[in-house]
């Protein structure tokens, strides 16, 4: 059996839960949030971090490492596109997403001098991706997929973070909504995670 050792707020292990609940896997989540929980994900995490996937003497650590697994070894249903010039355009965007949006959760979450040009960043990242999300389907057309569920926990948070998407943000509620009314999403946001849409 997989084994999931997970933050039961980190936005990374949000989408690891959420591929797993869509895979309708058998698996187990270990939430790593105390301090002696960390020592012992640091004997199997080279950087002490979540998300890490152990599955038998498999350790695999990176959200999107840890996704594509997953997707590669149970293929029902199919997360990425099965196209390999499609999967490499659907990698680019979630390299993208890391770059552009991912990389100012730490400043986001930490609430430090550099959370207000974080906040603006994650906006105008997003304002970019406008036209997509009010399509009225998701990022890769009508079944979710590996966008929908990288950028899922993000989303979700927006609230909490303080962005502001702009006048836009109603357009994008459709979108937003789909997602988070997802089965598989409500079973892999914890406790914790919900208490941030109250």
């Amino acid at each position: 059996m997989m084994t999931l050792y997970s933050g039961s707020t980190c936005p990374r292990s949000h989408r690891c839960r959420i591929v797993l609940f869509e895979k309708g896997m058998d698996f187990h989540v270990e939430h790593i949030d105390s301090p002696q929980k960390s020592e012992d994900l640091a004997v199997i995490s080279p950087y002490n971090e979540v998300p890490v996937l152990v599955e038998r003497d498999l350790v695999l650590y990176e959200a999107n490492i840890i996704n594509e697994y997953i997707d590669d070894r149970f293929p029902h249903p199919q997360l990425m596109p099965p196209d390999p010039a499609m999967r490499a355009r659907a990698r680019l965007m979630l390299l993208q997403f890391e770059r552009d949006l991912f990389c100012h959760v730490d400043d986001l979450e930490a609430e430090n001098d550099s959370a207000p040009m974080a906040r603006r960043a994650v906006a105008d990242g997003l304002a970019q991706l406008t036209p997509v999300f009010t399509r009225n389907r998701f990022l890769l057309g009508d079944d979710m997929s590996m966008l929908d569920i990288a950028i899922a926990p993000l989303l979700w948070r927006l609230p909490r973070y303080g962005v502001n998407c702009g006048r836009d943000t109603a357009a994008m509620d459709g979108y937003f909504q789909r997602l988070f009314d997802r089965p598989a999403f409500q079973d892999a946001t914890t406790p914790a995670e919900k208490a941030m849409r109250r």
